[in-house]
């Protein structure tokens, strides 16, 4: 006897399966698997306030909920479900993809914007990848220099200049040269000016555009043409009629190999950028959130991975320059977007110190602190004060009396939002206060937006924020065609860091934030 007939169920699965079969396994008018996939687009006016942002692995349009049951890959969809291709299969989506295999994703207007809107947030993420692999160079080479950095010392290396490149508060930075592969590299070899106890947990940070990155460590005596400054006796004069013949060698000392070389710290950027911050205030004050942006992604990274800044203070904030193409120059006004770096780390203990009682109380302590883990937006907030060139002292905000901090003279477009952030960021209420998180999601908006006009003529929800979002999108991807067609302009730090906003923003966490900006 002939058993009944399974078509729904059977068709449900394969609807829900990776493997599809060949064109010629299938019949004319049937349509392809990937048109019944669980990944479809949300109509504006489904949209709630209340419902959370989607995962990171699927669009902000993408449904919560899969086909039901009663639906089979035969049945017409309703038009409140537009049908759309799998994230998979938009991520293989190129401009040489077969138009049979594109028919097959493009049978209602919902599908075709679903396939756009897909193809775009892909796109973004490959960019992305770029960018990042040309800020810091590829992974696996870097792995390969650091097995052949593995156990040389001085004598392996090549002394670029006896003077420091940078001093920080905690090391001093030399240019060294080593000959890999046919060419000469260029890094840092950094003295720890005390005895540097974070190195392994440095080495397992992992690879990220504002961490030092560390290839190689040892112990030797440092060369005699090394300057240390600030230390008697440690300077290279060259002999003299005063000094011995023979000095006595200079003691054994640790050095670590960092793949950056820094050229100043956040502290010599702040200090010689009183000019520029006069003449050219919104030019230096988007450079500022630019340099906070950086530091806020950082901390984040070192959260995951349950490690915190060392000393967060500007003298402790390393800048490398990145290399500015020439038709850049002008626009930049001789001041480019430097990578920030963070240092010094060490790892978060288990136990730690519970809350006070009194709200000034741990706040203060919080901030007198060196860098315990729960200052770190405290510190920030301070740093936001200390690039503006205002004066915000330990003794000036512990000051009780006074409930109100610094004022933040409002010079550009950027200076409310970063007089708003700094309160937050710097509130006597540890509940009241926003986290590092939110504060990196602010200064996105600050930066790209959206900006307050834009809920001039709308009112704010969910549905406009989305479709800000996949408007933005599109022009960012037609301007990075554009300059790499027409004006030649190739990407660089700024353009990665608006990259990774508009790869990961969602129109859930821009209400979010708006709502504590604006």
């Amino acid at each position: 006897d002939p058993l009944p007939p399974p078509l729904p169920k059977k068709q449900l699965q394969r609807a829900e399966s990776l493997p599809e079969p060949g064109p010629s396994q299938r019949c004319h008018d049937e349509p392809e698997p990937r048109a019944g996939s669980v990944l479809y687009s949300i109509p504006a006016g489904q949209l709630q306030p209340g419902e959370g942002a989607p995962p990171r692995d699927r669009p902000s349009w993408a449904p919560k909920k899969p086909l039901s049951k009663s639906q089979s890959l035969g049945e017409p969809l309703a038009r409140s479900s537009p049908q759309q291709a799998p994230s998979g299969s938009l991520k293989e989506l190129t401009f040489g993809t077969a138009d049979g295999e594109l028919g097959q994703l493009l049978e209602s207007p919902a599908g075709v914007c679903a396939v756009v809107l897909g193809c775009q947030e892909a796109s973004l993420a490959r960019l992305s990848a770029l960018m990042q692999e040309e800020l810091v160079g590829p992974e696996e080479r870097q792995q390969l220099l650091q097995a052949e950095l593995a156990g040389k010392r001085w004598p392996a290396l090549d002394v670029l200049d006896p003077q420091p490149c940078c001093q920080s508060g905690d090391a001093w930075y030399f240019r060294v040269g080593f000959t890999f592969e046919h060419s000469q590299l260029q890094f840092a070899a950094k003295v720890p000016k005390t005895c540097c106890s974070s190195l392994g947990v440095q080495s397992s940070l992992g690879t990220h555009c504002s961490i030092q990155r560390l290839l190689g460590r040892f112990t030797d005596r440092l060369p005699r043409e090394l300057v240390l400054p600030g230390i008697p006796g440690a300077q290279s004069q060259g002999p003299s009629r005063e000094e011995p013949a023979c000095p006595a060698p200079r003691p054994v000392q640790q050095v670590l190999l960092c793949a950056e070389v820094p050229q100043q710290t956040l502290a010599d950027f702040v200090k010689g950028s009183h000019a520029l911050h006069r003449t050219s205030p919104g030019h230096y004050e988007r450079l500022g959130c630019l340099l906070l942006l950086q530091l806020c992604m950082g901390l984040e990274h070192l959260r995951g991975q349950n490690v915190v800044q060392g000393d967060l203070c500007p003298e402790n904030l390393l800048l490398v320059q990145c290399p500015c193409p020439p038709q850049r120059q002008k626009e930049l006004l001789g001041l480019s977007l430097p990578r920030l770096l963070i240092s010094s780390f060490f790892k978060v203990q288990e136990k730690q110190r519970p809350c006070s009682s009194s709200q000034e109380q741990d706040w203060s302590q919080a901030l007198a602190a060196p860098s315990p883990p729960a200052a770190a937006e405290l510190n920030v907030g301070r740093l936001i004060y200390q690039i503006l060139h205002v004066d915000i002292s330990l003794e000036n905000i512990l000051d009780f009396r006074s409930k109100r901090l610094p004022d933040i003279p409002s010079l550009s477009i950027y200076s409310t939002g970063l007089k708003r952030l700094a309160s937050l960021l710097l509130h006597r209420d540890p509940h009241q206060r926003v986290s590092i998180e939110q504060a990196r999601a602010i200064l996105q908006v600050l930066l790209w937006g959206p900006r307050q006009e834009l809920f001039a003529r709308s009112r704010k929800s969910l549905e406009l924020l989305q479709s800000w979002l996949q408007v933005k999108r599109a022009l960012l991807l037609l301007r990075f065609a554009e300059n790499s067609a027409g004006a030649g302009v190739s990407t660089g730090l700024e353009e990665w860091l608006c990259c990774q906003y508009f790869q990961g923003a969602t129109e859930h966490t821009l209400y979010q934030v708006t709502q504590v900006l604006y």
